[in-house]
């Protein structure tokens, strides 16, 4: 029995009490539902308006029936109802002494998706921010890998971590967006996050408190290529950033994959199945394949295809041009061409001039030596190209995978290596 099947369709203008038919004709993986392995199943339904959030399961408005058993034989005519009676409601942010919530009213965003939207984060301070009411401190601005949420921050009876001995305001940037992970990118069908970032949610926290000058970033996975996304773009806003475990940094190597020179992203040369997963970073746990096969039917809001909302161009329907062909991982060289320019080692190499000045010195990027989604490949390379440049970036390598790695060894470094900068920071603005 398969452990997972998925089947959808899209529907409009659908009345009260219509029913819609599953059959055939839907989109499936793995099988089409009449192939499917006969047996016990439970069986859910969920209907996704995308009008906000990033999982169909708990975007605000999305409705769903309740799970039921059916026994699917081999009497393909049966029918099973199921009723969508269920709403997903909107989460609500307990703030406590030390954790606030910001939902600020971005004006970009709301004209992009048009329909109000907010920049959402979760705002921790330190118990020095009491204590001293006449004193600003700097920011770290902390963002999570996939799926993050700043509701994971409500209620909370926490202060503020320091950067490892300096008290900060830490910002708990939350990046869902419809399609995934916004990772803080102008994009094509994401909108203008990096702007409604830089230019509207971060005045409006230092209206609100007492910050100073220094901005930090860190952050891990999806939030460790956002942080080196932003302090690339943005380095003179940014006072320095520790990356840690990115999602692919050089498109030279995309968990292995180069997009540039390789034709398909589900299979290798040698025809062997390429990992979107491993297990230490060598033992398989799930094909590119297979992740594709279920982001085809779950198209939104997923990893793989945030990666296309986030670096693609629009297609004339307006979804987000997809990087490969769902059935045959063919990949499309249109496609590739538009993410150059999300392409962080490239955009670095080809722009050196110009940043040296504002970014040298400012980056640091670790991961493991066994990330489980062979992210150590794409850091490795840009540490080369960096190297060659004499950038004053950076690189480190630890035992472990994209999650034992994070070691109080691993943390306190890279924690170090912010307070290093901010000395710096002090330093340079006692000498003005």
């Amino acid at each position: 029995m398969e452990p997972l099947a998925l089947y959808s369709l899209s529907v409009k203008n659908i009345k009260p009490n219509e029913t819609i038919l599953f059959d055939d004709a839907t989109l499936s993986y793995p099988v089409a539902l009449s192939d499917i392995e006969r047996g016990e199943y439970f069986v859910q339904a969920v209907w996704d308006k995308n009008s906000g959030g990033r999982s169909i399961g708990e975007s605000p408005g999305n409705m769903f029936s309740k799970s039921v058993k059916v026994n699917l034989t081999k009497k393909t005519d049966d029918v099973f109802n199921l009723v969508c009676s269920e709403i997903n409601i909107e989460r609500l942010f307990v703030e406590t002494q030390f954790v606030k919530a910001i939902k600020f009213p971005s004006a970009l965003l709301t004209a992009f998706y048009k329909r109000p939207t907010t920049i959402n984060a979760a705002i921790v301070l330190p118990k020095e921010y009491y204590d001293q009411p006449q004193r600003k401190f700097p920011v770290l601005f902390t963002i999570s890998g996939y799926g993050g949420d700043y509701h994971g921050f409500s209620g909370r009876e926490i202060k503020s971590f320091p950067m490892d001995t300096t008290p900060c305001i830490t910002i708990f940037l939350d990046g869902n967006c419809p399609g995934g992970h916004s990772v803080y990118a102008n994009s094509d069908n994401n909108g203008l996050w990096g702007d409604a970032l830089t230019k509207e949610l971060i005045t409006e926290i230092d209206k609100k408190f007492r910050t100073n000058a220094a901005r930090f970033l860190q952050g891990h996975s999806s939030g460790g290529w956002t942080v080196l996304w932003l302090q690339t773009q943005y380095p003179k806003l940014f006072t320095a950033c520790w990356s840690s475990a990115p999602d692919p940094v050089d498109f030279r190597n995309f968990q292995q994959v180069d997009l540039y020179s390789d034709k398909n992203i589900f299979y290798a040369t040698d025809g062997s199945l390429r990992m979107a997963a491993t297990v230490a970073g060598r033992f398989p746990w799930v094909s590119m394949k297979n992740m594709y096969g279920v982001e085809n039917i779950i198209w939104r809001g997923e990893q793989l295809h945030s990666f296309d909302f986030v670096f693609s161009t629009k297609n004339t329907d307006c979804t987000s041009r997809n990087l490969c062909n769902a059935y045959t991982g063919e990949i499309d060289a249109t496609t590739v061409e538009h993410w150059k320019k999300y392409d962080i080692c490239l955009n670095v190499r080809t722009n050196w001039n110009e940043l040296k000045a504002d970014l040298d010195g400012k980056i640091r990027v670790s991961v493991g030596n066994s990330d489980n989604f062979l992210l150590n490949f794409a850091v490795r390379l840009m540490d080369e190209e960096m190297r060659k440049l004499n950038a004053k970036f950076i690189f480190a390598y630890y035992p472990g995978d994209h999650f034992s790695v994070q070691t109080p060894e691993y943390k306190n470094n890279g924690l170090q290596f912010l307070q290093k900068k901010y000395i710096e920071f002090l330093n340079s603005n006692i000498k003005k």
